[in-house]
């Protein structure tokens, strides 16, 4: 399945331990504090743990997006896309 983590997390060091944790779990940064990947059921939920790990529940949100191939490709954009650089060739070939 397709994941987006988007977060707002207020302290420097657990936003940078939540992205490298993001990007080990073969998610692409699609912008400072949103990531994009494929991963597998319990991928995901071990990124829930690491989350609930990482942040403080009273000043932080940690959002995790599910998302089918098909709710993929129905995905509207407004202005400036992503760098599709940033982006496996696998997702790419997903948005078009």
């Amino acid at each position: 399945m397709l994941l987006w983590i988007i977060y707002d997390i207020s302290k420097d060091k657990a936003r940078k331990k939540m992205a490298d944790a993001c990007e080990q779990y073969g998610l692409y940064r699609v912008q400072y504090s949103a990531f994009l990947g494929d991963v597998n059921k319990n991928q995901m939920d071990e990124m829930q743990l690491k989350a609930e790990e990482l942040i403080n529940e009273k000043t932080d949100a940690v959002y995790l997006f599910p998302m089918c191939e098909e709710d993929f490709k129905k995905v509207a954009l407004v202005g400036q896309e992503f760098d599709r650089k940033l982006i496996a060739d696998q997702l790419s070939t997903k948005m078009v």
